[in-house]
């Protein structure tokens, strides 16, 4: 990933948080049968919001949060430092995917909102390191974004959240920019309490697509038998 959020790192953890209130109960419910004797862990954490869920899913299971962006894992990091209960159990990493050094053994394995920073070939090189050191039972839980095609998106607002007298607003478009990926062009926007911009940035990144049933179809060349739920949430554990 390298560190894409040099500049939306400031606004992601805010704006993702009413994404993140939607997708609580399916990933909860995904998660069940996290395996707390093993490693949990969190790929691609981000400021942590999928990494506190990951930490109830076990509560007394050690939980590992992998994230390359410093701008997000500045954030990750003085969360978790803020809450004794998570300070005693997550450790954080610096590093990605495809280079973390993995537990021998997983009790769970989260990777929400990443999977299209990986190419094809990334993508199953990591389904195969993950289904390698999952327990039996343990889940890998996962989603995918639309579009499943490089294909146009047009403008919109995905959030908007008030904060003191600010408001702080993102949104974004996407074109096509390979075979299998898009370009998204995001703007992020800081407004004052009559609505006007104060503050504008812009960020261009590549995200790899890919569709539910090319995923399931990754997962299970893999080893893993996967199933999807509400959001596009995808469960997998290890075949039997």
């Amino acid at each position: 990933m390298g560190d894409e959020y040099r500049v939306s790192g400031e606004f992601l953890h805010l704006l993702s948080e009413p994404a993140w209130r939607a997708l609580h109960t399916p990933v909860a419910e995904a998660l069940r049968d996290a395996v707390g004797s093993a490693t949990l862990l969190d790929v691609g954490a981000g400021s942590g919001l999928g990494t506190e869920g990951l930490a109830s899913a076990a509560p007394e299971g050690e939980v590992v949060a992998v994230e390359p962006s410093p701008a997000l894992r500045a954030v990750l990091l003085s969360r978790v430092a803020a809450r004794p209960d998570l300070r005693r159990r997550i450790t954080v990493v610096a590093a990605d995917a495809l280079g973390v050094d993995l537990p021998v053994s997983l009790g769970a394995v989260l990777a929400m909102n990443m999977i299209g920073h990986l190419d094809r070939a990334g993508r199953r090189a990591f389904l195969r390191r993950v289904a390698e050191r999952l327990v039996p039972g343990a889940p890998l839980v996962l989603n995918v974004q639309p579009p499943a095609e490089p294909t146009p998106v047009p403008f919109s607002i995905f959030s908007a959240v008030a904060v003191g007298r600010h408001t702080y607003e993102g949104g974004g478009s996407a074109e096509p920019s390979g075979p299998d990926s898009v370009t998204w062009r995001m703007r992020y926007r800081v407004l004052d309490a009559n609505g006007d911009p104060l503050r504008e940035e812009h960020v261009d990144y590549r995200w790899h697509v890919v569709s539910v049933e090319v995923l399931l179809a990754e997962l299970s060349e893999a080893g893993l038998v996967g199933e999807i739920g509400p959001l596009d949430v995808v469960r997998a554990v290890r075949r039997p």
